[in-house]
């Protein structure tokens, strides 16, 4: 890289971090003040135009300094990228303690875990489990259709019934299959779907014989059953001090805004898009779907709690704290899915 460009990407890079701080328009000559001390105002003022040029950066009005674009902020993340493999959250181990101490009631884990998001970001958190989970088994159906499919119908005590076709590389009768439905019934109706998942059918497994392999088939295939039923259901963040940010000084962007989290099904379906293997995930501007939210952001996570998988992360204005929040919310993420593994709690949870 040419030395005006190792330039032009710094200057890109204290404008962004200035503008995220003050939330005003950036001048060259505070750029050239503050941090690039060995070049003019006028070279400065050169990088700006190119920067400008390239869509990395607007001017909202004459004589006003700059403020990034939507590409300026990608292309501020995109450098940080290295940066930010080698940071790490430092409250890890407040997270793994909290994991532990509520392993038998998650949604109470998660819900300190939101509240630390909330409090760590400044900007709306949430967290996405799944719905299903929290219901009690009423009945379990399951029907053989072709020759290796099985349709599993499960049937909650709310009323709500679930379905999933299963494809099943086993052989089995009619006659083993009835016995292992009315098996599962025996043990496991009345019980929450989340305990019979985590707790219940790993104990089972455990105990089944290598002669009855055929129940032990069936019992994975009954938890990949319920991984596949789970719909979400986000929850958000009660305090509202994300409000007091200036970009929600006017009731339409308040509302705006308000009325896109209440689409809980856009958003789930929007983060289901990206490949459960990334770290973390930022959706802004028209990656949201949405022409009237282009001035916001989404990051997000996706982590396993005891081998279910759900979703957390923030929403907020473009101007954030990128450098803050996307290791918080990476390293939140992965600690709850190395520490609660399926059926147990890891006490010394691994660091990579």
């Amino acid at each position: 890289m040419k030395k005006k460009e190792i330039r032009q990407e710094k200057v890109l890079h204290y404008l962004v971090e200035e503008f995220i701080a003050s939330n005003e328009p950036v001048a060259s000559k505070l750029l050239c003040e503050k941090y690039v001390k060995n070049s003019s105002p006028a070279t400065i003022r050169i990088d700006l135009n190119q920067l400008e040029k390239e869509n990395y950066i607007y001017q909202p009005h004459t004589s006003a300094g700059r403020i990034p674009t939507i590409s300026g902020y990608r292309r501020y993340i995109n450098n940080l990228a290295q940066i930010l493999r080698k940071e790490s959250y430092d409250k890890a181990d407040l997270l793994r303690s909290i994991l532990i101490k509520h392993y038998k009631d998650t949604a109470v884990a998660l819900h300190y875990m939101m509240q630390l998001l909330a409090r760590e970001t400044d900007q709306l958190s949430f967290v996405a489990e799944p719905e299903v989970s929290n219901g009690y088994l009423e009945k379990l159906e399951v029907f053989k259709i072709g020759s290796q499919k099985l349709l599993f119908v499960v049937s909650l005590d709310s009323g709500l019934d679930k379905t999933v076709i299963l494809r099943y590389d086993h052989d089995m009768t009619e006659q083993q299959l009835k016995a292992l439905v009315r098996y599962v019934n025996d043990e496991y109706v009345g019980h929450r779907i989340y305990d019979i998942q985590t707790k219940y059918l790993e104990d089972a497994e455990m105990k089944i014989t290598q002669e009855n392999k055929i129940l032990r088939l069936f019992l994975d295939e009954l938890h990949n059953a319920f991984n596949e039923i789970s719909s979400y259901y986000i929850h958000f963040d009660g305090n509202i001090s994300f409000l007091e940010q200036p970009e929600f000084d006017d009731k339409k962007s308040i509302l705006t805004f308000l009325g896109f989290i209440q689409r809980q099904d856009y958003l789930i379906n929007l983060m289901q898009k990206y490949p459960a293997s990334n770290p973390y995930n930022i959706l802004m501007g028209e990656d949201l779907g949405q022409p009237n939210m282009i001035n916001y952001t989404l990051i997000f996570a996706r982590y396993e709690i005891f081998g279910i998988p759900g979703y957390l992360g923030i929403l907020g204005p473009n101007r954030m704290n990128y450098r803050k929040n996307i290791p918080i919310i990476r390293d939140v993420a992965r600690i709850i899915t190395n520490t609660t593994k399926r059926g147990m709690v890891v006490l010394d949870n691994d660091r990579n």
